[in-house]
């Protein structure tokens, strides 16, 4: 008799391989990216119908700013039209958004956008979608602690994760990256600390349905154990279920 499948609360994803879907066929690189704006699309349709309550996806991380500057300069003008094309359907859907990462680098029209978005979603309850832009994980600790000090309060495990940008969520039960590299790349390493990792050889722009219910069974087959062992885990839950 086959167990139920545990579905993840929160996945975050790193959506690596835009530019070389694009090189691959012979196409500027933004064009990667675009595509890769779709396939964001049908991911988080995809997990508000398999129940998942939060997606987290690395959207630009503040390396990226070493790009060469066309394709910086179309990034941007990439999310401002996404913002207008993609936001009334995300409403539309129940999708919230947020967006994470230091915003003092953005230009006006972009962190206009950026806040406008939020607020035209924050009614909507189905996903939680962060986007995390311009952002990396040794920022997020660092302002997290700087916030703290500045306000005189103590810096403890509870206060900083309280600090974070992603305090608004719970910590991401599973890590998907894409396109085949094997590492986390400056993104939620705090937040990443007890989560499961799911590498997939597929770039971004291929990560269809299918790829996503892998990374979710993948999940579903492991034993989470935060540091007890395994004895323990079972004796809490009789019935031999993942978890």
């Amino acid at each position: 008799m086959s167990l139920p499948q545990v579905v993840p609360h929160h996945i975050a994803i790193v959506m690596d391989g835009n530019g070389r879907w694009a090189t691959r066929r012979f196409l500027p690189r933004l064009a990667g990216h675009k595509q890769g704006v779709d396939s964001l699309r049908r991911c988080a349709r995809t997990c508000v119908q398999r129940g998942v309550a939060v997606l987290t996806v690395f959207a630009f991380s503040s390396e990226n700013w070493n790009r060469p500057a066309d394709e910086v300069s179309g990034l941007m003008e990439l999310l401002a039209m996404a913002l207008s094309r993609e936001v009334p359907q995300l409403k539309k859907d129940g999708v919230r958004l947020y967006f994470v990462g230091e915003r003092s680098a953005l230009s006006q029209k972009v962190r206009d956008g950026l806040a406008q978005a939020e607020a035209a979603t924050a009614d909507n309850t189905r996903l939680v979608l962060n986007v995390c832009f311009n952002y990396g994980g040794r920022w997020d600790i660092a302002q997290a602690a700087a916030s703290l000090m500045a306000r005189g309060e103590p810096i403890t495990e509870v206060s900083l994760h309280g600090a974070m940008g992603m305090a608004h969520v719970p910590d991401p039960d599973l890590v998907i990256r894409t396109g085949g590299e094997m590492r986390i790349s400056n993104f939620l390493l705090w937040q990443a600390a007890y989560s499961e990792l799911f590498f997939s050889d597929r770039l971004w722009p291929d990560f269809d349905e299918a790829a996503l219910d892998e990374a979710i069974a993948a999940f579903s087959g492991r034993q989470r154990r935060f540091g007890k062992t395994s004895e323990q885990i079972l004796s809490a839950h009789p019935d031999p279920m993942p978890g």
